[in-house]
């Protein structure tokens, strides 16, 4: 019993060390998200004034984005590997926030540009 015991704390200190040098993050396996699309980059960059003006993330994508506009941004509940590579890797290294309050990413994808903001994580 000892070594098994021994074995198990040795592997959760591994995967601890490797998850706090990239960030104080615990893995996910899923996320729920939202984002802002945006064709033109003047278009995002005045999306993030909004933003930067204490805008709601949800107002901001009803208003600006030109992909699921009239849900607010939101893509729900997504697992890891079912996004765009770049997208996703933005995604799961935010904190998760709310809309009232959002943390927000940038990315730019083969779609336009993204703002995206992560509401939870699983």
């Amino acid at each position: 019993m000892p070594p098994k015991n021994k074995g198990k704390a040795k592997e959760k200190t591994d995967d601890s060390e490797s998850s706090s040098s990239k960030s104080k993050l615990k893995p996910a396996t899923s996320i729920n998200v939202r984002h802002i699309l945006c064709e033109k980059h003047a278009k995002k960059e005045e999306a993030l004034e909004k933003l930067r003006g204490g805008a709601k993330f949800d107002d901001v994508a009803r208003e600006m984005s030109e992909d699921k506009a009239r849900q607010g941004g939101s893509l729900g509940w997504k697992v890891r590997g079912s996004l765009m590579q770049d997208f996703e890797k933005v995604a799961y290294e935010l904190e998760p926030s709310t809309t009232g309050n959002p943390k927000w990413g940038e990315v730019k994808t083969s779609e336009g540009y993204h703002v995206l903001m992560v509401e939870g994580r699983k």
